[in-house]
């Protein structure tokens, strides 16, 4: 059984399943919860997985009654069809819940994408370590965290690094909608929840405006996803520059890499930025209090991984109040028309890149190889 609870644990999942077809020669059935990703490989998931993407804690407050449902009708439908595994992905805040309910019932729980105790709320590694049998992390530096604590941790690398070799030519992208080589290209991703949707659209479209006045023939590619392409979609047909929308997950990534630029909401896009040799700039906006909160709790310096993969501002981010559109378009701006600026992000995108298991085994086959054996192992005494 596997449970993603939102789109980039919904790639993940769809990865992870072809994986484990591919190891048991087909013989995997899958039940759970998951979205386009995970339905392609041949999941019915049980309840819509947009239940579940919602980030932040004012956010989440009027969801609750929902998700605790979920909760239980999930952890009864596990009881009742008594999978080999449970494997959940990210979405900690659902899926520890759920571990709890599942815990000491005989059946192996395995969790894909540690909690990142490293950034806040240390505590985490100890309560993870009390709820499940096995860990699959993303990131070289996470499996220390839950180790100490007694938990059988792997370290299968970050996906990211499995995409780059599945897209068009960058060219080809180009000449494929009429662009010429020379026309500014940016990268627009507002985010993949509806909520930072809402929050980013209106500011990047705003600094779109700004940057058309410097680049007259800006054009622009927005990658987006089913729950939230409509809102993209339909905000995008009112700015300045013309947009190309693109919801394929296979063109993603050649559709970025055809880009001179990006501008991105914080995330998982920022790393595929960084596959694709964009120049980036990550921006992000919270709900003002759950901002507030954040800055109490986090411990870390930045936000995206790259920068603090490398431990230094290799790529800018513009955070909360710095997340405006007269400081994104100058940002945005001096990455389109510095040399030595996009030379030296792409030069840390591949030193970040290389980090994160480049060159080794695809890290979906290395997750399906833990999850086996972690089948193999059984449950622990508790």
């Amino acid at each position: 059984m596997l449970v993603a609870g939102e789109p980039s644990g919904d790639a993940l999942g769809g990865r992870l399943m072809a994986a484990l077809k591919l190891r048991t020669l087909g013989r995997v059935q899958f039940l759970g919860v998951g979205g386009e990703r995970m339905a392609e490989q041949g999941l019915a998931s049980h309840f819509p997985m947009s239940d579940l993407s919602v980030m932040g804690l004012v956010e989440v407050l009027p969801r609750i009654p929902r998700v605790l449902r979920r909760i239980g009708q999930l952890a009864r439908f596990v009881l009742a069809e008594q999978p080999d595994a449970v494997v959940t992905i990210d979405a900690p805040g659902f899926n520890m819940r759920l571990a709890r309910r599942l815990r000491g019932r005989g059946i192996p729980l395995i969790h894909y994408v540690a909690p990142t105790v490293w950034a806040w709320r240390p505590k985490r590694a100890r309560k993870s370590a009390r709820l499940l049998d096995h860990l699959l992390v993303l990131l070289p530096f996470e499996p220390p965290y839950f180790e100490h604590e007694g938990l059988a941790t792997t370290f299968v690398g970050h996906p990211v690094i499995e995409t780059q070799t599945n897209h068009m030519r960058a060219e080809h992208f180009r000449a494929q909608h009429g662009i010429d080589p020379a026309t500014p290209l940016l990268a627009v991703l507002p985010g993949s929840r509806s909520g930072e949707v809402r929050r980013h659209l209106p500011v990047f479209g705003a600094a779109v405006a700004l940057l058309h006045a410097r680049f007259p023939d800006l054009r622009l590619v927005m990658p987006t996803v089913g729950p939230v392409a409509g809102e993209v979609r339909e905000a995008a047909a009112h700015w300045a520059a013309p947009a190309i929308i693109v919801e394929n997950e296979a063109m993603k990534l050649a559709a970025m890499a055809a880009c001179n630029a990006a501008l991105a909401a914080s995330g998982t896009v920022a790393l595929e930025l960084a596959v694709a040799g964009v120049p980036s700039v990550i921006a992000y906006r919270l709900h003002p209090l759950t901002a507030a909160l954040a800055r109490r709790l986090v411990k870390v310096r930045y936000v995206n991984l790259v920068n603090i993969l490398l431990n230094r501002p290799a790529v800018p981010e513009l955070l909360q109040e710095n997340c405006e559109p007269e400081k994104l378009a100058a940002a945005v701006e001096r990455v389109m028309i510095d040399p030595n600026v996009r030379e030296a992000q792409r030069s840390a995108a591949a030193e970040a890149v290389k980090m994160l298991g480049y060159g080794g085994e695809a890290p979906s086959l290395r997750a399906a190889d833990a999850i086996l054996r972690a089948i193999a192992v059984g449950p622990r005494r508790r």
